[in-house]
């Protein structure tokens, strides 16, 4: 399945604006979490779970335990973000 990854704020700094990524299926927005943490090094820093990071699924505010399905939108930011 391909999910839509985007970022804003610090994170979009870090990672870019968006990404296109292919997962199995049954994947929770925190399982997507940590398998961008386990792509790379930027990954890794930007999305580490020691930081505090808000999530959305199809422009909805999401907890990570939030199934993903084929096709989505899953957006990373900072608890604050500015305009």
């Amino acid at each position: 399945m391909t999910i839509t990854v985007r970022y804003f704020a610090s994170l979009r700094e870090a990672l870019g604006p968006q990404e296109q990524v292919a997962f199995q299926p049954g994947l929770t927005v925190g399982g997507l979490r940590d398998a961008l943490i386990a792509m790379d090094e930027a990954h890794a820093g930007a999305l580490a779970r020691g930081r505090a990071v808000r999530c959305a699924l199809n422009q909805v505010m999401s907890r990570e335990d939030a199934p993903v399905p084929d096709g989505a939108e899953v957006a990373f930011f900072p608890p604050v973000t500015g305009g």
